[in-house]
């Protein structure tokens, strides 16, 4: 096997995957090494919107994808306190369905897409141990493949998509830029014989301290996601000591009121219960010299906003065409680096934003309280809102059409 590459790519999931790809098709060397296998799961809410598989058809694996029977859904059931926000995500480019399809499956078909090229060469249980450096450029990777064996690879580029907690950030010495703890621990589940009420769609519910998403996915299954205030002691105590008996507990103590909590009592556990009690929201520096970082190693956001999987595949699609246009030779490390921050930036920050607000348990203010109203009760600001998440359109576009209305209200009662 050869040991000089155009790029590294540590972390062969949805980021490394896509970016492998990328650049191989664009005729790039590439090595993909990861310190798992495939296929394999992941903890993830996993959910991709309409706006994320019109990528993935562009990549030529949509249809793959959809071969495996995970249902499609196009419909979004939101409850924020007493406000039902009932609509269907806009299109983008052409796509109107979104999918909920399990890691052990994308990840697996990903992984070989990208390695069907010439130019993408793969190593899984590979470990990263270190960064190989000339005149303080980043040059390759040490690490240890699965039979113990210790080796070096080089690279013109090496790049971590081995997510938040990436060890190619923090060799590299990647800067912390914004760091915004979350008060909420969030657990995931899977379950079968769980019943929407009517056509597969996902589902969000926002009441007192408790959040709940719902999505249909593979293998006949639905992802269920709880978040609950770290400062719930008792609850984080009992999720601790029986992960599905807590799970259940808060939900039927969160959700009692609703169908969504009757449906769940109704349905069997397909597994553990897993999740993470506290995390940050963070945004790393994105490029130094010799590196780069995509994904989760880039910027980790609350899963409740659902931005993971698009980000993913977005940043390596966009470092792809960074280095497309500044090339592999002759490095001008910080004009490349300028133009990949200021790109990212433009393109994530508005949402990072709001999963920055949405990670605090702040109750909802009375005028917030009245706009959530507002957006449930007219289809052109729901079609808004739920463009937020798909990017058809920007979270200013909410903000004008809810002041359009509010405007128009007052009209009215003048």
């Amino acid at each position: 096997m050869k040991t000089d590459y155009d790029v590294i790519i540590v972390g062969a999931r949805i980021a490394g995957a896509t970016l492998a790809y990328e650049l191989g098709r664009a005729g790039y060397e590439v090595l993909l090494v990861d310190k798992g296998h495939f296929p394999s799961d992941v903890l993830s809410t996993h959910n991709l919107f309409n706006n994320s598989l019109a990528m993935l058809r562009e990549m030529g694996v949509l249809d793959r994808l959809l071969a495996l029977g995970t249902p499609t859904y196009k419909r979004a059931y939101v409850q924020l306190e007493d406000a039902i926000i009932e609509g269907i995500f806009p299109e983008v480019n052409g796509e109107s369905e979104c999918l909920c399809i399990r890691r052990t499956h994308l990840d697996r078909i990903l992984f070989e897409h990208a390695c069907s090229l010439e130019q993408v060469h793969a190593l899984q249980h590979f470990r990263v141990t270190g960064l190989l450096r000339e005149n303080e450029v980043v040059s390759g990777v040490e690490g240890v493949q699965s039979g113990g064996e210790a080796v070096q690879y080089t690279a013109k580029l090496v790049v971590g998509a081995d997510g938040r907690h990436s060890t190619i950030r923090s060799l590299a010495g990647s800067k912390c830029l914004t760091s915004m703890p979350t008060d909420f621990a969030s657990y995931v589940g899977y379950f079968k014989g769980f019943c929407q009420e009517h056509e597969p769609c996902s589902e969000f519910y926002k009441l007192g301290e408790f959040i709940a998403i719902v999505f249909p996915t593979s293998d006949h299954l639905h992802v269920v996601g709880l978040m609950f205030p770290l400062a719930n002691t008792a609850l984080t105590s009992r999720m601790k000591a029986n992960a599905e008996k807590g799970f259940r507990e808060a939900i039927q103590s969160g959700f009692g009121e609703t169908s969504f909590a009757l449906r769940l009592q109704e349905a069997e556990a397909a597994g553990p219960i897993r999740g993470l009690q506290g995390y940050d929201n963070d945004w790393h520096e994105a490029m130094g010299k010799g590196w780069a970082l995509i994904g989760d190693a880039l910027s980790f956001k609350d899963p409740a906003i659902g931005q993971g999987m698009h980000d993913a595949m977005y940043s390596a699609r966009l470092l792809k065409e960074v280095v497309g246009r500044h090339g592999l030779e002759n490095f001008q490390w910080e004009k490349m680096a300028a133009h990949y921050e200021s790109e990212l930036m433009n393109k994530f920050q508005p949402l990072f934003g709001l999963a920055c607000e949405m990670t605090r348990n702040v109750p909802y203010t009375p005028e917030q309280i009245m706009v959530n109203r507002l957006i449930a009760a007219h289809p052109q600001a729901t079609s808004a809102f739920l463009g937020m998440y798909n990017h058809a359109n920007e979270p200013g576009e909410l903000g004008r059409v809810i002041g359009v209305l509010s405007h128009s209200i007052i009209q009215e009662e003048i």
